[in-house]
């Protein structure tokens, strides 16, 4: 027998199912911030911040015999040994053709009764009259009854954007009175509270 001819069958060749969009996985926090604008994470990054207790610190420098200052809440500790820290800075500082061009700079760590003194730092234009300072090795400003002071050689700046990281290690330092800490949350200066038990 022959074999009929085949017929074309009228119905179309089965298609692909148009590509849909993947629903968003994981919890329902990251899924917003996986959609979330650009333009609102200056914001979103401003708001997590200020929920973030930070020390704070007076830095200080000397350059051309002129003392510079300023408020930090960025200084961290890098290592133990040898002793580094770190902080960060604006690159329009007042304060920071000093710390650009200066081999040393000075900490000062803060406790309560500092809050007046951290805010001259932070904006006051004369913050260097009065008997508050004294100079100190390699000319360094240092401030008087600080709860501790390190000095730090300078050995790393990394201007990235219109900020810079800066990198120095400890050669010389003090401690003071023992006392709470100056924190600073929420756009203001706050006290630790104590925990019943201890890390």
């Amino acid at each position: 027998m022959v074999p009929a001819p085949s017929v074309p069958s009228r119905n179309p060749p089965p298609q692909d199912p148009a590509p849909q969009e993947s629903a968003p996985q994981g919890p329902p926090h990251l899924q917003t911030a996986r959609h979330r604008q650009a333009a609102d994470l200056t914001e979103l990054f401003r708001d997590a911040f200020r929920r973030h207790a930070a020390g704070v610190a007076i830095l200080t420098a000397v350059w051309d015999g002129v003392p510079y200052g300023f408020t930090a809440t960025s200084l961290a500790s890098l290592s133990a040994d040898p002793p580094r820290f770190t902080f960060n800075m604006a690159l329009s500082s007042s304060a920071w053709p000093a710390v650009a061009n200066g081999e040393y700079v000075g900490v000062h760590l803060l406790g309560l009764d500092h809050a007046g003194l951290a805010n001259r730092f932070a904006r006051g234009p004369d913050r260097f009259s009065g008997d508050h300072w004294e100079p100190g090795p390699f000319g360094i400003p240092l401030l008087k009854d600080v709860r501790g002071w390190l000095l730090g050689r300078i050995l790393l700046r990394l201007s990235f954007g219109s900020n810079a990281v800066v990198v120095a290690e400890v050669v010389d330092g003090g401690i003071g009175a023992d006392g709470h800490p100056l924190l600073y949350h929420g756009g203001s200066y706050q006290r630790a509270a104590s925990l019943e038990y201890e890390i």
